[in-house]
């Protein structure tokens, strides 16, 4: 299909797309109102009878780990026993308010925008999925979403509480603030949550109109000229779909800068505490809406900086006075980052080559990477004897996954880390044909947080210029042996005798190993490691039972060849007479 070029052309391409479009739209529609009662009623019912009874022992365990743990002072323990009652008895409201709207949008957009994508350009008989797309997946991503909702609140809650209620080193000093301090924290937190609310939200209100007018013009530019999102003929029905439902995204945006402007307020006490100053925690109330008010007219390209007032609100902080008797070399350079930024967006968005040059990629294929190389590297482990059916069996029957669970990922990523360190590149290299750099990487802050520190971690990696021996080591020293310090490799196989060569190894070891730890928090991570230790489980099975079988066909032949030399034996003594009798064939124990 040609992109339309005079005015005719362009009013005639409108005018045959809107019979398509709107078909699509009410079969979408049709199809949200018949899945999503159900996707309600499954996602309502499951998290309601979750919520509702783990609550009492969410309630007394948080308090009785608050209550027993040494990281926090005695102070602070204090504030957070009289404050956590709020929280924990708003948490079944807001939990199953949260799971009917989630349940809710859930189920009325995941149909309808399923019947748009069945006319993609790699979807084959397209009549049919149009009807058939959205409607099992969406009820079978639904059940999906109750399980990891019950793995957050079995697993993740009380893996934090397990966390926050373990020993401490002894040279670790808890976390407290000073009584002096609490009363300057307390009144800042008071101010600052009704003016940041009231305002912000003020705010927000304001430049929505800019959002959804700024957003419907380039959409609808866009659609004309089949350019940014739409420069495929495919997508042409995602743009009336995303004009429809961009009121829908400037609600969601409003809403959520509501709900933000709630900690940010209370942020002001934090503020307090740390610069020791009410005067800093008020200043901190101001210049929030200030820097919210900037980073909105960054995002919809409006006026730089903010006209509002922002005062320092901390000590080493300089103020717009100061900076700008600097001279304007850094307001030039902002300016030019900022034009340079605004260019690149829209030549990423109308330059179909760039687009494909940079390939973005999704969280799920890291997952899917990172859960492949455990499940790769499990079966090495299994055949090399660093896992056994036990340590499987062990995680599937009582839960002890440590093995599994932490340290066989955390060698899956050291072993790429030390793939990248060797190739030089500025990124990870996860796979022969796939390298992920910051360009590339998900725009996902859990996933920033992640891969952050490991490329930090593979410099180090590279400094330390590993050989092939210590590499090689390296497997067995991570799945078998304690890295809490040096003296515990004494009676490894590691080749070097530095114990600060092996104190830093160590430490990247433990790092990963804390990595790891947190991203098993994640609800998504613990169903597809359950996934990976079946697999393992039948690997290890097949693996026992192979060995089992053949051991069993060398003691069968063995045995009946040292039966056919006492015969043959006792033949010649004359004492015994052998008749024929039929030979066991191994094929039929096969």
């Amino acid at each position: 299909m040609k992109v339309p070029a005079g005015f005719f052309e362009t009013l005639w391409s409108f005018v045959s797309f809107l019979p398509y479009f709107f078909l699509l739209f009410i079969l979408g529609l049709l199809k949200a109102v018949i899945i999503c009662p159900i996707v309600v009623g499954i996602i309502m019912i499951a998290n309601s009878a979750v919520i509702i009874g783990l609550w009492p022992a969410h309630f007394i365990w948080t308090l009785y780990c608050v209550l027993r743990t040494k990281r926090l002072g005695p102070v602070l323990k204090i504030v957070a026993l009289l404050v956590l009652p709020g929280p924990l008895i708003l948490w079944p409201i807001v939990g199953i308010v949260g799971s009917l709207l989630g349940g809710i949008g859930y189920g009325f957009f995941a149909p309808l925008i399923a019947t748009f994508e069945a006319v993609g350009v790699d979807v084959t008989d397209k009549c049919y999925h149009c009807f058939a797309d959205g409607c099992l997946s969406t009820i079978r991503g639904s059940y999906t979403a109750v399980q990891d909702f019950i793995d957050f609140c079995f697993h993740a809650y009380f893996s934090y509480m397990d966390e926050l209620s373990e020993k401490v080193p002894k040279d670790e000093k808890p976390i407290d603030i000073k009584l002096s301090k609490l009363p300057s924290c307390l009144l800042a937190t008071l101010v600052g949550v009704p003016v940041d609310v009231f305002l912000i939200t003020a705010l927000a209100l304001w430049k929505s109109p800019f959002m959804l007018f700024k957003g419907w013009k380039r959409l609808l530019e866009d659609l004309i000229g089949r350019e940014g999102p739409f420069l495929e003929t495919v997508c042409v029905p995602f743009a009336g779909l995303a004009i429809l439902l961009w009121p829908l995204a400037v609600v969601g945006a409003v809403v959520a800068a509501i709900i933000s402007s709630f900690f940010l307020g209370l942020y002001a006490g934090v503020i307090a505490h740390q610069e020791d100053s009410l005067q800093m925690g008020l200043a901190y109330i101001v210049s929030v809406v200030s820097l919210f008010d900037e980073y909105v007219n960054d995002l919809l390209y409006l006026r730089e900086g903010s006209c509002l007032p922002r005062p320092r609100y901390r000590r080493n902080m300089k103020t717009n006075q100061e900076k700008k008797k600097l001279g304007d070399d850094d307001n030039n350079d902002l300016r030019i980052k900022r034009e340079s930024s605004l260019n690149m967006k829209l030549v990423s968005e109308r330059s179909r080559t760039l687009r494909k040059a940079i390939q973005q990629y999704k969280p799920v294929q890291i997952w899917d990477w990172l859960f492949k190389s455990c499940e790769v590297n499990g079966r090495i482990l299994l055949r090399d004897g660093l896992i056994n059916i036990k340590d499987v069996e062990e995680c599937i029957k009582t839960g002890n996954c440590k093995k599994l669970g932490i340290k066989l990922p955390a060698w899956s990523i050291l072993q790429c880390l030390l793939i990248s360190a060797k190739s030089d590149s500025s990124g990870l290299v996860i796979s022969d044909d796939l390298e992920l750099t910051r360009i590339n990487s998900p725009r996902d802050k859990v996933f920033e947080w992640f891969i952050g520190p490991l490329l930090i971690i593979k410099e180090q990696i590279k400094k330390l210029q590993l050989d092939v021996n210590e590499e090689i080591s390296l497997r067995k020293l991570v799945m078998e042996h304690k890295n809490e310090k040096p003296d515990d490799w004494d009676n490894s196989d590691f080749p070097s005798s530095d114990n600060v060569r092996k104190a830093q190894l160590q430490a990247i070891i433990r790092r990963l190993q804390g990595i790891v730890a947190s991203m098993s928090r994640i609800p998504t991570f613990r169903r597809r490691f359950r996934n990976l230790v079946k697999i393992l489980y039948i690997e290890a099975i097949q693996a026992s039972a192979s060995s089992n079988h053949i051991g069993g066909i060398t003691q069968h032949i063995h045995n009946k060849n040292s039966s056919a030399g006492a015969k043959d034996v006792k033949d010649r003594d004359g004492t015994v007479n052998v008749s024929a009798e039929k030979k066991p064939d191994i094929g039929d124990m096969v």
